[in-house]
């Protein structure tokens, strides 16, 4: 990272002398190719209800700050309070083909100011685990901050003893940055806090290594990829 130096022969941060604040995100809807991004809504609640209870147990809301809902109608409330927040701002994944939701994300920790901005509440039922359309997601949320509304900072933080957690944002082209010890407290728990990021420099290569990825060159008849993302990770990095 450059730096300048003061009057006094101070090292300071680099001038931004351009710099304003960016735009608070409208909640919109964010179309790819294998799965949409809807801002949450009523209408979402029966199939995120039903995409959640294809897990025989709720494991995967382990490190979620909140409870998988365990009938139709705490599921309803439960998106009705996800619809009422502002920051967190939820979106449903949708598949585009059904119109079913098959899990949620977040845009949160919003900082016009300085352009920063995490993803967080990443729910993603078995129907979506480990699919293209996971990653896709991921992928247009960070285009939409990078692209469409100017941020500077993207970032990703999870409980240190979530395994999974910290191996996704490495996958998804985070850059660990630290733990925060005694960050958080929830479900009357500790949480040492990763913390990872994405920063706007950075986002360019690593847009191309995603749209390589998604190409519908990269998968057979059957949607098994070619190549992983990890392989044009790494291509790119070479050719540095």
């Amino acid at each position: 990272m450059s730096q300048d130096v003061n009057k006094y022969g101070q090292p300071v941060g680099r001038s931004l002398p351009d710099w304003q604040p960016r735009p608070f995100p409208p909640h919109t809807i964010l179309k790819g190719r294998y799965c949409w991004l809807e801002p949450i809504d009523d209408r979402h609640a029966e199939s995120l209800f039903a995409a959640y209870h294809q897990a025989p147990d709720a494991r995967d809301w382990t490190y979620i700050p909140l409870d998988r809902p365990d009938n139709p109608g705490d599921c309803q409330a439960y998106v009705a309070s996800l619809k009422s927040s502002v920051d967190p701002q939820h979106y449903a994944i949708v598949d585009p083909l059904s119109g079913k939701a098959l899990g949620t994300l977040a845009l949160m920790r919003i900082s016009p100011a300085v352009g920063s901005v995490e993803v967080g509440f990443v729910v993603y039922s078995p129907l979506l685990q480990k699919s293209t359309a996971a990653t896709e997601a991921q992928f247009l949320l960070m285009q939409y901050a990078f692209e469409t509304l100017g941020y500077r900072r993207y970032e990703w933080k999870c409980d240190s003893l979530n395994a999974p957690s910290k191996a996704a944002a490495l996958r998804l082209g985070f850059t660990f940055e630290g733990i925060f010890r005694q960050a958080v407290v929830y479900k009357g728990r500790n949480r040492d806090t990763a913390w990872f990021s994405i920063i706007d420099s950075e986002w360019p290569g690593l847009a191309q290594v995603y749209r390589q990825w998604l190409s519908p060159d990269n998968f057979d008849a059957s949607g098994k990829q070619h190549q992983r993302l990890q392989d044009f990770m790494r291509r790119d990095v070479a050719a540095e």
